[in-house]
């Protein structure tokens, strides 16, 4: 079983445009709802994947009740942690030629009874586990190494875990030596705090934020595709140029994607094939959705896997 945390969840609403321009109207042509955070994402994957996967996340408020019906919606199984605090909502807006603007809330704050709560649920269910994924932001007030307390908690029962967030707990994070870290460009720009632009310094990137204490790194380039550093070396995966739908969600397919082949017994540089594949047919898609499996093996044939 994989296990995903989402302890920052959310409504996503995405909206259609036919253009997005200052200073003029845009036509919205089609508006979605959905059930979001990195972790729910990536369960949804996990799930339509056919692998077995329980989702934790916590829900308040009003906004957490309509978050609840999407969820059962989906099908996927979840355990939900009530706190105090009211879901959040996203807002995406995509035109179409596969520009996006993404505004946020924040989230609101944790209370270090409902942190213990999230922590039980997620330690009681660890033996079962084969992965664990924290991926997504922390709420506001939350420490910054709780993550890392929980990859630590994990390797305890055995269990690998990837990690996708950003800002000061991903550089905690990785010092507590996840089996797959997955930043994407800006966040690793933010880490390192420098710009990268050029191939030669995304390579650069990959191997330093690696030696942070990540046993795997795949960092996330767009439509650039990806590269992976790891024992072995480093591989770059190459996707063919698609038309973009709307890029937002396929970071996280990426890393559910990896997880499920990973949990699979599937070689490394093949599940980071068939992750890149799975990201390159999100972002080809509109909303927040994903290709069925079927469609990324055909991908998957067409991303080049290069050794650097």
């Amino acid at each position: 079983m994989i296990l995903t945390l989402t302890l920052n969840p959310a409504i996503d609403l995405t909206f259609s445009t036919d253009r997005i321009v200052y200073d003029d109207r845009s036509l919205i042509l089609a508006e979605n709802e959905y059930a979001g955070g990195k972790g729910i994402n990536a369960a949804q994957v996990i799930h339509a994947y056919g692998g077995e996967v329980q989702a934790i996340a916590t829900v308040g408020g009003e906004t957490g009740k309509l978050f609840a019906s999407l969820l059962d919606a989906s099908r996927i199984p979840v355990t939900l942690i009530p706190v105090s605090g009211e879901t959040r909502r996203n807002i995406a807006i995509t035109d179409q030629q596969g520009l996006t603007v993404k505004v946020d809330h924040e989230g609101t704050a944790v209370s270090d009874a409902e942190l213990s709560a999230i922590e039980r649920t997620v330690c009681d269910k660890l033996p079962q586990a084969k992965w664990l994924m924290l991926t997504g932001s922390l709420p506001p007030g939350v420490s910054a190494d709780f993550y890392a307390k929980l990859i630590e908690k994990a390797r305890q029962f055995n269990v690998p875990t990837m990690f996708d967030t950003s800002g000061e707990a991903l550089r905690l994070g990785l010092a507590a030596k996840p089996a797959v870290a997955k930043p994407n460009r800006p966040e690793a720009e933010r880490l390192l705090d420098r710009t990268i632009l050029s191939h030669a310094q995304a390579i650069s990137a990959a191997e330093e934020i690696r030696q942070m204490g990540a046993e795997r790194l795949i960092l996330s380039l767009g439509s650039q595709g990806a590269i992976a550093a790891w024992e072995e070396g480093l591989l770059r995966a190459i996707p063919p140029a698609v038309q973009t739908g709307c890029p937002l969600g396929a970071g996280d397919v990426l890393a559910a994607t990896c997880v499920w082949a990973l949990s699979r017994d599937m070689p490394f540089p093949e599940a980071f094939q068939w992750a890149a594949a799975a990201a390159t047919m999100a972002a080809a898609k509109p909303g927040l959705t994903f290709a069925p499996l079927e469609e990324v093996e055909e991908m998957r044939r067409r991303v080049e896997l290069r050794s650097i």
